[in-house]
């Protein structure tokens, strides 16, 4: 008689540690670490001067130049804002950067869109070239058409006015052109097919059509649009004489000049100054980021 033996399943042998797995994952935890580190210390460099212009504001003035720099006030002196803000009239420099900055920006959206549409969905003769040559003037410095475009304006009678400010942002640009003609050919042309066998036009096509598209692209030249005129300096600069027509930059400097030594005050009024700036790009800045993805990757 034979005795069968039982077989008895066999233990699967434990599998070692996979060093290999675990290499990936300390070099994945220890590339974050360094990345979160490097942002973090270029958040702090590129934030120092503001944090700075900030603390200065609510300084008195012994301690502006106290050296190590006293970054947080014993006693923040908000009084430096009003009794600044009433030295020259700021109300005044306020109410027109924003009426030339709004009349701008709706100048510029709409100019560069049409100018753009057409570029991109309609074929004409020498489209091409002419594109070509449009973008060939963003080489040309614009210290080089200051002289002939100041004499222009001075002989309609326009300097000392807002004319100049204003009518060139209606007439676009090429960088703006340019951006929106490579977002406006991501879009499928058979959107305009669809419209025109419906009987809709080319202005229709581009107002109804397109337009609601590109809200992102729009929104990136009207944030930049923002930003430009806000801040610019040079142009008011130019053509601007008397100070119920400066604008807040010609209006800091104008400050600046009279108050030469009142450093709190005159960094009270750039903190004023950047404020509408920081809060519509902390609005709109996810429309900002999105434009500038979708135009630089369909483009």
């Amino acid at each position: 008689m034979t005795t069968q033996s039982k077989a008895y399943p066999s233990t699967p042998a434990r599998p070692g540690t996979d060093w290999g797995v675990v290499a990936a994952k300390v070099a994945y935890v220890v590339g974050r670490v360094l990345l979160y580190a490097v942002l973090a210390l270029g958040a702090v460099v590129f934030s120092a001067p503001l944090i700075w212009m900030i603390s200065t504001s609510l300084k008195p003035e012994g301690l502006v130049y106290q050296i190590p720099i006293v970054w947080i006030p014993p006693e923040p002196r908000w009084d430096n804002y009003p009794r600044a803000w009433n030295v020259l009239p700021f109300a005044t420099f306020y109410m027109n950067t924003a009426f030339i900055t709004v009349v701008n920006i709706i100048g510029l959206v709409l100019s560069s869109s049409l100018v753009a549409f057409g570029f991109a969905r309609i074929r004409f003769w020498a489209r091409n070239t002419i594109f070509i040559i449009l973008l060939a003037t963003m080489m040309l410095p614009s210290q080089v058409t200051l002289i002939p475009i100041y004499l222009f304006w001075a002989t309609l009678g326009a300097v000392n006015t807002f004319w100049p400010l204003i009518v060139p942002q209606w007439l676009t640009n090429a960088y703006n052109v340019f951006l929106l003609r490579q977002f406006f050919m991501s879009i499928n042309t058979e959107l305009d097919d669809a419209a025109r066998i419906d009987g809709a036009g080319w202005l229709r096509i581009y107002w109804n059509i397109l337009m609601p598209l590109s809200k992102p692209a729009l929104g990136v030249i009207a944030i930049q649009a923002f930003a430009w005129n806000w801040n610019n300096f040079f142009d008011p600069l130019i053509y601007l004489n008397e100070p119920k027509r400066f604008t807040i930059a010609i209006g800091l400097r104008l400050f600046q000049t009279q108050q030469s030594q009142r450093i709190p005050e005159t960094m009270a009024m750039t903190v004023v100054a950047l404020i509408p700036v920081l809060v519509v790009f902390y609005i709109a800045q996810a429309k900002f980021i999105q434009g500038i993805v979708i135009s630089g990757v369909k483009g």
